[in-house]
């Protein structure tokens, strides 16, 4: 992130120090007995499942031994090479993963792109697939697993369609096409939205990714009055935007109180403009609500930690209604998932 110095790693502590993090210790709970959160694209709702961990033996008896050097070798199948399975006109469908029938991509979000490669625009939700930096054959690119067996799908690059501006390129040979014959909607329950800004997006985003309930969450900048505004224009000072994150998140696993807390956990909230070693109102600690409800939680909760004297400063966190929020380029998306950083957060105190 141009402007932003190497020193943030110092001042980078894991979330595990931080008991509200991740769900505190229902999450630790969840992570010991093996289970996550995925998204059911036939119910909108997410729900707890089993990950499917199995050794290479296990996994040659149940997938082809091409199916294998791809998803569990990280091969790459040749252009054209197989056919996508397409839905009977006008049906509902879902490609899973080869490997353990999770929900990957829907049938509405395929494009042609001419690749050779089943292409998407968008997965069914972020919860299900899982990104990491890919620095093989000496390029960079991003790689796209199944978040709950683990298995190689394929790659994800900046150029394609609207609204989103990816092309997950996937194997073909790693999905199976489910129709479940316009049982439900592919468009997902509309869940509640938080806006924070706590400081350098990465590490606000990578916090609130790692807590339970949290369906989504998008870097951007709010708070201003410049439209459309880029990264260089936020970094100039004269757009009034903080780099903040909007989150998704189901409110039957976590409250917007819980959110709150985490908020005010992973940054200091006592410094003006400023976030360790990143300096200007963009940094500057913030809550914007969207309704009367997360105004009064969002004031109690800032009285309350006031009265606790957990600093010795007076706390600077500003709170005013949410207004448009400008999602930041792809690149600082899923930042410390790309580049291989831990979850990790920034606090000074």
């Amino acid at each position: 992130m141009g402007k932003k110095s190497g020193i943030l790693k110092l001042f980078l502590i894991t979330l595990l120090a931080f008991p509200f993090l991740a769900g505190g210790k229902m999450q630790d709970d969840l992570k010991k007995e093996g289970k996550m959160l995925l998204f059911n694209a036939r119910t909108g709702e997410t729900e707890e499942v089993e990950r499917v961990i199995k050794s290479d033996a296990e996994w040659k008896k149940i997938l082809t031994p091409e199916q294998f050097k791809i998803m569990r070798q990280k091969g790459t199948e040749r252009p054209f090479a197989f056919q996508c399975p397409l839905p009977p006109k006008g049906g509902k469908a879902i490609y899973q993963c080869v490997g353990c029938g999770t929900d990957l991509f829907s049938f509405d979000a395929k494009f042609e792109s001419g690749t050779g490669w089943p292409s998407f625009w968008q997965p069914v939700s972020d919860l299900n697939i899982k990104e990491e930096a890919d620095d093989s054959f000496g390029m960079h690119r991003v790689e796209v697993f199944c978040a709950r067996c683990g298995a190689h799908l394929g790659h994800v690059f900046d150029d394609g369609p609207p609204p989103s501006g990816k092309r997950y390129c996937i194997n073909a040979i790693a999905l199976k096409l489910t129709d479940y014959a316009g049982k439900s909607s592919l468009v997902p329950k509309a869940y509640p939205k938080a806006l924070f800004a706590a400081g350098c997006f990465w590490g606000v985003e990578a916090a609130f990714r790692q807590v339970k309930g949290v369906i989504s969450v998008r870097s951007g900048y709010t708070g201003g009055n410049f439209k459309n505004p880029t990264y260089k224009d936020v970094c100039s000072g004269k757009t009034g935007h903080a780099e903040a994150v909007e989150i998704e998140y189901d409110p039957l696993i976590v409250s917007y109180g819980q959110l709150l807390d985490v908020f005010w956990r992973i940054h200091d909230p006592t410094t003006l403009n400023k976030q360790g070693p990143d300096i200007g109102d963009q940094y500057r600690s913030a809550i914007f609500v969207y309704t009367p409800e997360q105004k009064s939680l969002a004031l109690d909760s800032k009285k309350k930690l006031e009265l606790s004297k957990a600093y010795s400063r007076p706390v600077v966190t500003e709170i005013t209604a949410a207004g448009e929020f400008y999602p930041a380029e792809e690149y600082h998306q899923r930042y410390y998932e790309k580049h291989g950083i831990k979850g990790c957060a920034l606090r000074v105190k």
